[in-house]
């Protein structure tokens, strides 16, 4: 279905159908932003979310200031949605003012509505190398005060705790576990305001994650689930690599390297790159194609110059190559103990590698495969992310007995 002109409008601007069923902006507020933004560019995109937040922000006070706490907290997290949506195409560095205002926005109405739960559900910082990580649990519901299994989700390269916390956290609670969200390097508050790149060794990050997840009073640490959906399929396995503290790993998809698409496109452009050798060693004038390509294309230039040098803190594409080659599963991926769940969207590319990773995986494991029929092929099955939860969640009612 598509609402936006654009088709990178159209990529972000549709991710909060996902979140309707979660209780995210309903279909009609999505499709009058996209009414809104018409043949506008990316600063007429980012200003007509902003323009949907402020207003739901401003009546959640309204009907706040009346006693009305249920639509204030309702209100309050469709302004979240509506702010976190309006800046991905504004992704780059240096950080466009816009996106920061706009974050900003975002965690305060996301903090306002989550302190009117029952339970309230304030921030939590989790200690980390000298810094701390946002992040917030969330309680199974009806069940604040008894130990539960808990499952600590993670980002990809897009999403922040908003995404978060609609894509899978609401799931979670209503299935009766506890669930952990965060923003790790890379990700959220800890690029935009912190400028802290992505780094391969999430397994670092996740063991951080586990000592603060263990110490919290209602959380069983012999039950603790790693999902993780994107980018955030190949943190989580290689998380799973170094952490066996995990009672489960769920990588939505499966993800052996993020180096293996750069290859393959630049063997196209003539590299033909001896196996094994570093991305990073390319002749400057395939660089250069490269380069070219990627910029005559928004969508590439998008999510290779905008979003991937700055996540992960490259200067130039070359860097950028270096660095992404860190990211793979080579020589770890044994290590995993715990089961895995993989997922398999059937037009999803990131794909391609998911009957790799199962194949090399020596622990328990499982692949469940969405289709177009069923509205939930594309990318991180968004078109029916219930779908993608209730499977999910029935995988780990059996693992987490």
């Amino acid at each position: 279905m598509k609402l936006f002109k654009h088709e990178l409008h159209d990529d972000f601007g549709t991710w909060p159908l996902a979140y309707i069923r979660y209780g995210g902006p309903d279909f009609g507020e999505i499709a009058a932003v996209a009414e809104a933004v018409g043949d506008g560019d990316d600063s007429a995109f980012h200003a007509a979310w902003v323009a949907t937040g402020d207003r739901m922000f401003a009546e959640a006070q309204d009907v706040l200031a009346k006693g009305h706490r249920i639509s204030a907290r309702e209100l309050f997290l469709q302004a979240s949605v509506a702010y976190a949506a309006s800046y991905h195409p504004l992704f780059g560095a240096p950080v466009d003012p816009r996106l920061v205002s706009a974050f900003r926005k975002q965690i305060d109405a996301f903090d306002k509505g989550l302190a009117l739960g029952d339970p309230p559900v304030l921030p939590l910082r989790i200690p980390f190398e000298g810094t701390s990580l946002p992040a917030y649990f969330i309680p199974a519901a009806g069940q604040a005060d008894t130990i539960r299994p808990l499952v600590i989700q993670v980002d990809g390269y897009d999403a922040t705790v908003t995404d978060l916390y609609f894509a899978s956290a609401v799931a979670a609670s209503q299935r009766g576990y506890h669930c952990l969200i965060f923003d790790g390097p890379g990700q959220g508050e800890m690029l935009y305001e912190h400028g802290l790149a992505l780094r391969s060794d999430w397994e670092t990050v996740i063991r951080a994650v586990v000592d603060f997840a263990v110490k919290l009073p209602t959380v069983d640490p012999a039950r603790i689930a790693l999902s993780g959906a994107s980018l955030g399929g190949y943190l989580a396995l290689r998380a799973a690599t170094g952490e066996p503290r995990l009672a489960a790993c769920i990588a939505d998809p499966g993800l052996w390297s993020v180096a293996s698409s750069a290859r393959v496109f630049a063997n196209r452009l003539g590299a033909d790159l001896a196996s094994g050798a570093s991305l990073s060693t390319l002749d400057q004038g395939v660089l250069d194609r490269m380069f070219a390509t990627i910029q005559a294309d928004r969508s590439l230039r998008w999510k290779i110059v905008q979003r991937g040098f700055w996540a992960n803190g490259a200067a130039d594409l070359r860097d950028f190559l270096r660095l992404i080659e860190g990211f793979t599963l080579e020589g770890r991926i044994q290590k995993i103990q715990c089961p895995v769940l993989l997922t398999h969207a059937e037009n999803d590319g990131l794909t391609s590698e998911t009957h790799t990773v199962f194949d090399a995986l020596r622990c328990p494991k499982k692949i469940v495969c969405f289709t177009a029929a069923e509205g939930a092929g594309d990318h991180c099955e968004m078109g029916n992310r219930s779908l993608l939860n209730r499977r999910v969640f029935d995988w780990l009612d059996t693992v987490l007995v």
